[in-house]
């Protein structure tokens, strides 16, 4: 017989989930939950619960969850505040173990009320031990099952990968899931924490560390009510997962906040960035490069050192990537004498064949860019690879071309590219590298920057910074 989940587990693998205020009215929350799971291909039991239907989305619907007859192994609470208390009672005596709870209305609002109501079912979850996601939260997403267990149905559009975003901000959780849309990037689980009632940081930490779903566990924090706690976990899962931070509150402004929106300080930006270090992650100042560094630590390796070649089909792409390499500290070091030799008799005697190279001239000629490619692939000087190409009519079949070589040499050390195009003209061969392990990134100093993040983390697992 087939275990039956508890705690973390059934919030992120139920057999079965009833949705406690499920509703068929598109202004309650309650209607977008229930959209979500069915839309999303949940391969469960879904039980919608609404003592004033009979069936909502063509799904009976029972008037508790006592009332209903099969077990139930996770329950998503779209209630008002005041009815949360006497739901998780029901929830003990159902067996459900795993909550995920919508509402808000606690210790995030201006009344002592909503504070002292969280501290009731904190207190009730402890003591029945169950485990909650929120309360504030706009749910959980586990692309893998499928379940799109949140209020937001087009989260199931979401690539499925090896990265899982745990945040306290709903907001953000979209907005990551939206960019990611945009850059192919693919997610293991989207976890929005709210208020975090008994389940935090370190917990998921702890739980994504030995999901062996997730490659990559990134954060957006704002307050941390358990730091130390966190660098704790955090440290006994360095070197096994990458783990990166997005802390917001540098600014006074954005300190005080956040208190008013999940209820905790940011506290001091500096302490928390040198515990981070300390613990082995990698923390990062804006979403889209904790998105950028997420998707090159999931699919590519690690550098050995900091020698970078830059090499770009126009001259100004590999000139933005060359001044990121430099305040970032990587080093365009000269190629070797032999690979120098080689690049030298491939690109005519105007061009620039010093690293950067500028490949330009050479592109009606597919065996010279091959070659310097190659040479520099096998280049020992050279640790990693940036590789800017614009498109260009001259130069349209200039990624087809590069695609297999990149594919054999980008295995040991690593190939950051900038390929940009007019929609639909190289999105096949990006995609083809993407999956292979050569992320690709749409200007050449968000590749740049990329590359020197991956050099980061390398130096703080390793403890050399």
């Amino acid at each position: 017989m087939e275990r039956k989940p508890v705690g973390i587990e059934a919030i992120f693998n139920p057999r079965s989930v009833a949705v406690v205020g499920a509703s068929d009215n598109p202004r309650k929350l309650g209607s977008h939950v229930m959209k979500s799971l069915t839309q999303g291909g949940y391969p469960g039991k879904i039980f919608p619960i609404n003592p004033g239907k009979d069936e909502i989305l063509g799904i009976k619907t029972y008037p508790s969850l006592l009332h209903v007859p099969e077990e139930v192994d996770l329950s998503i609470i779209v209630l008002p505040a005041e009815q949360v208390p006497q739901t998780i009672k029901e929830c003990k005596e159902k067996g459900i173990y795993g909550i995920i709870l919508i509402t808000a209305g606690f210790k995030e609002i201006e009344d002592k009320r909503g504070e002292a109501l969280q501290r009731e079912i904190k207190d009730l979850s402890d003591q029945f031990g169950i485990k909650i996601i929120g309360p504030n939260t706009f749910g959980v997403v586990n692309l893998r099952l499928p379940l799109n267990a949140s209020f937001t149905p087009e989260f199931s559009w979401v690539e499925k990968g090896g990265i899982s975003f745990i945040s306290q901000s709903g907001g953000m959780s979209h907005l990551m899931a939206f960019l990611s849309m945009k850059s192919q990037v693919g997610f293991s689980k989207i976890i929005g924490l709210g208020n975090r009632c008994n389940v935090d940081f370190a917990d998921m930490v702890e739980y994504l560390n030995e999901d062996p779903e997730t490659e990559v566990i990134a954060m957006y924090l704002e307050g941390i009510d358990h730091p130390r706690r966190l660098m704790e976990v955090a440290e006994r899962a360095k070197g096994e997962k990458p783990i990166i931070a997005y802390k917001v509150g540098q600014s006074l402004t954005s300190d005080m906040a956040s208190q008013f929106h999940t209820g905790s300080l940011a506290g001091k930006h500096k302490i928390y960035e040198g515990a981070f270090k300390k613990a082995g992650v990698l923390t990062v100042e804006s979403s889209e490069e904790l998105l950028d560094a997420a998707k090159a630590l999931a699919i590519c390796p690690l550098p050995e050192g900091n020698n970078v070649a830059v090499l770009s089909g126009q001259a100004g792409p590999g000139m933005a990537a060359c001044d990121v390499c430099e305040t970032e500290g990587l080093s365009l070091s000269p190629f070797s004498p032999e690979v120098q030799k080689r690049i030298e008799e491939l690109l005519p005697p105007l061009a620039i064949r010093t690293n950067p190279v500028d490949m330009g001239p050479a592109w009606y000629d597919s065996g010279a860019i091959k070659g310097i490619v190659r040479a520099v692939l096998e280049d020992r000087n050279i640790d990693a690879i940036i590789l800017c190409i614009m498109f260009a009519s001259a130069n349209r079949a200039a990624v087809g071309t590069l695609s297999d070589l990149l594919l054999q040499g980008g295995k040991d050390k690593p190939v950051i590219c900038c390929l940009s195009s007019p929609a639909g003209i190289w999105d096949e061969e990006i995609k083809r590298l993407e999956r292979s392990g050569i992320p690709n990134y749409p200007t050449p100093e968000r590749a740049a920057k990329t590359l020197a993040n991956l050099l980061r983390y390398k130096k703080i697992v390793e403890k050399k910074e």
